[in-house]
Formats: C-alpha cells, sequence, structure tokens
C-alpha cells in the first residue's frame, strides 16, 4: 500500500502559503477527501516539527510556522515518516545462501544510494520551490 501522506502534506502546505491565511482541519480534510481527525493528527506531526502551528478560537486553525522558503520537503518528510522512504525488503528466508546474501548485497547498496539522493533532492527543495512550480 502507498503512503501518500507527504504528497498529500505539501499539497497542503502549498496551498496554506499560497493563501496566506489559516486552514481549519475541517477546510483541508474536504481538500484531502479525509476526515477531520486525519488531518489533526497528520498537522500534529508537521506542529511537533515546528513547520506549523495552531491556535484554537473563531480565527483559530493551522498556520504555516516559518517561511515557505525555509521548510523543505525532506524536513516535512521527516515530521511524517521515520527511516527509509523505500519498502523494499530484504529476504531471509535462506540466511546461508551465497545467491539471497548477493541479492541482499545489491538491494541494500542501491537502495543506499537511491535514498541519499532523494535527501539530497528534498533537503535542496522548499515550499516556495514547489509553489514557484505552480505559478
Amino acid at each position: 500500500m502507498s503512503d501518500t501522506r507527504l504528497a498529500r502534506m505539501l499539497h497542503v502546505l502549498v496551498h496554506m502559503h499560497l493563501l496566506g491565511g489559516g486552514e481549519t482541519s475541517e477546510t483541508i480534510a474536504k481538500m484531502l477527501n479525509t476526515n477531520p481527525v486525519v488531518v489533526r493528527r497528520t498537522m500534529a506531526a508537521l506542529k511537533e516539527k515546528g513547520i506549523v502551528r495552531s491556535a484554537g478560537g473563531r480565527s483559530g486553525g493551522w498556520r504555516i510556522a516559518k517561511g515557505a522558503d525555509e521548510i523543505t520537503v525532506e524536513q516535512v518528510h521527516d515530521a511524517l515518516q521515520t527511516g527509509s522512504a523505500f519498502s523494499i525488503a530484504l529476504s531471509r528466508d535462506h540466511i546461508t545462501c551465497p545467491v539471497e546474501g548477493a541479492v541482499n548485497t545489491f538491494l541494500d547498496q542501491a537502495m543506499a544510494d537511491a535514498e541519499r539522493a532523494l535527501r539530497t533532492r528534498f533537503a535542496g527543495t522548499t515550499i516556495q520551490d514547489l509553489a514557484n512550480a505552480f505559478v
């Protein structure tokens, strides 16, 4: 099953930046066709990392906590997920088999290379960059 949280939260953050104001969990939930409870849980993870802040009351809701040029895709990714972005698992069915060992070594190195490249790209791209790509 694919994890769409990163794509969905980047979408939300770009909209929040472009709209310049706060958005309620209900508004974000409508945008994403999901439940406000799911939005609050996901936004809480972003809040914990200082990406968004929340306020209660009539003019409350979620707001971006810092400039769009200061929030990287990597920061959003790390707020939502720990560990590798890849879900490919190595086989451990035949740990004494040299073929399985060679395959696992190859896959492990390839995923490490891909993870480094992905993280470099994520670290070098901000919410502002994504907004600029839209405009």
